[in-house]
């Protein structure tokens, strides 16, 4: 099997990412976040401007931005919500919350755009959070994926820091089935099963089971071939 994904296992991939990431934020997302007009937020975004200094607004439109952003699937906004968010940053390099939705961004725009230097920007802030909460294991996830999706991707890397995920969190899910095609990008069909079968002991109704499962006994085929 090839070492790199094709276009549509990227894609899938990413989607399915969005999907496990946004099912732990969306509980903390205002509704009125999603309902903003294209010129209610060019006023907010000209208000921060004025008003540098204010951590907090930066911080708090910056994240509201990014998650509208990415709802939106909107290039241009991510872009804004760096620049808030980097100015929050400088003022409270401490932050979680604002490093860790620093790091997303940077991988969004990576991953998009097909960019290595944003997905290793991503990943510098991903390291950053990691220096405060080291047992954080989404945001291990995401470091590792930085790794994975880069071109050509450092699989090996990626696998490591994913299993380190799942020394903090056993029943990641996300991890699971982002570890299982890892492993089935190496044809390590034997540790791909196994991280097979425990994702579908989390999570049996997983949308990625189905082509994971087809995966594996495509490449146990090939191996006995």
């Amino acid at each position: 099997m090839a070492n790199a994904f094709n276009r549509s296992e990227l894609n899938n991939l990413r989607a399915e990412n969005e999907r496990l990431k946004n099912s732990r934020e969306d509980k903390n997302v205002d509704n009125s976040e999603t309902a903003l007009s294209d010129k209610e937020i060019r006023r907010k975004i000209a208000e921060a401007d004025q008003n540098p200094a204010n951590s907090a607004f930066q911080k708090n439109l910056g994240i509201a931005l990014y998650r509208y952003a990415t709802m939106k699937q909107d290039a241009e906004l991510l872009t804004e919500a760096a620049r808030l968010l980097n100015r929050a940053f400088e003022n409270n390099r401490k932050d979680y919350d604002v490093v860790v939705t620093l790091g997303n961004i940077y991988f969004d725009i990576g991953y998009f755009n097909k960019e290595n230097d944003k997905l290793q920007k991503a990943r510098e802030f991903y390291e950053k959070a990691l220096e405060q909460k080291p047992n954080d294991a989404d945001v291990r996830t995401d470091f590792g994926l930085t790794y994975f999706l880069e071109t050509p991707p450092q699989t090996e890397r990626a696998i490591l820091e994913f299993q380190e995920s799942l020394k903090e969190n056993p029943t990641n899910e996300k991890t699971l089935q982002i570890l299982t095609q890892a492993l089935l990008s190496q044809n390590k069909t034997e540790e791909a099963d196994k991280h097979l079968a425990k994702l579908k002991e989390v999570n049996q109704n997983n949308p990625s089971i189905s082509d994971l499962t087809s995966q594996l006994t495509e490449a146990k085929n090939n191996q006995k071939k």
